[in-house]
């Protein structure tokens, strides 16, 4: 294999790259979420508080509701009961698209690329909700498109840097590995600029160094006022990265609170590993 495409730890400092001025921090609130699907329960009951500037964990054994619950927040599905609240303002009736224009971002279990594109285009694909010379100006190639191009190639640029990437720009999406292409997809949400981060299975499939390199991006996404909500199989990542952790079974939560006191619950114990 090319060197440039092996896998290796990102050792860069990680570039500044907050959410517009406009969009303050927002704190992503649940009330009793519920989805069911023909009168059974998916999700039920479901309260959490992921702060803004801080790392939330939701945890649980396979088919525990997860992706449901993270899919109620992003309008992929429809709230049976319960409300949505982000910033403190009632959101559980937005679509999907109204919700990224609000702040909200994601990540997907399946990775969701176009393969044949470069990896600086994939991610591009995330900073055009903020551009502001508009279609015509784009079409003939007036001085503010071309400049404005040259700011977002020069954004993406930085954020490729920070997940040591810079130098597979230019290289095909699909012809990278998959711990490549799952970087491509943290910075296409990133590129947003969002003020809630939901990551679903963001370390699926790397190594403890990969997991690392990830979690020392995500402390300074945090830092940097975004809320971020961590949905994990890993609990080694997940307890040495999350200041506050839910966990669900079965669609409820059975338990929550920080990551020893996580750890030592009965409850979780029996979730994950039977009696």
């Amino acid at each position: 294999m090319h060197s440039a495409l092996r896998e290796r730890p990102v050792v860069r400092a990680p570039a500044h790259l907050s959410p517009p001025a406009a969009a303050a921090p927002a704190t992503l609130e649940l009330e009793g979420v519920a989805r069911h699907f023909g009168g059974v329960p998916a999700v039920d009951g479901v309260s959490l508080r992921a702060p803004a500037g801080q790392i939330t964990g939701l945890i649980g054994p396979n088919g525990a509701g997860k992706t449901t619950v993270v899919n109620l927040i992003t309008g992929i599905l429809h709230l049976t009961h319960g409300r949505v609240l982000l910033g403190g303002e009632d959101v559980s009736r937005l679509e999907a698209p109204q919700l990224a224009r609000c702040g909200v971002a994601r990540t997907f279990q399946n990775i969701r690329l176009v393969p044949d594109a470069s990896v600086l285009d994939n991610v591009l694909v995330g900073f055009h909700r903020h551009e502001t010379s508009g279609a015509m100006a784009n079409l003939l190639g007036l001085p503010s498109a071309r400049a404005e191009s040259r700011r977002l190639k020069a954004q993406v640029m930085a954020l490729l840097e920070r997940f040591g990437m810079a130098d597979l720009a230019q290289h095909r999406a699909g012809a990278l590995s998959y711990g490549h292409q799952r970087r491509i997809e943290m910075m296409r949400a990133l590129a947003t600029r969002p003020r809630l981060l939901l990551l679903d299975e963001p370390v699926a499939g790397m190594n403890d160094a990969e997991a690392q390199s990830l979690a020392h991006i995500f402390r300074g996404v945090a830092d940097e006022g975004v809320a971020v909500l961590l949905i994990e199989h890993n609990m080694r990542f997940v307890m040495a990265l999350c200041t506050h952790i839910y966990v669900l079974a079965s669609g409820r939560l059975i338990a929550e609170g920080g990551p020893d006191a996580v750890g030592r619950n009965p409850r979780v114990v029996e979730a994950y590993l039977g009696t």
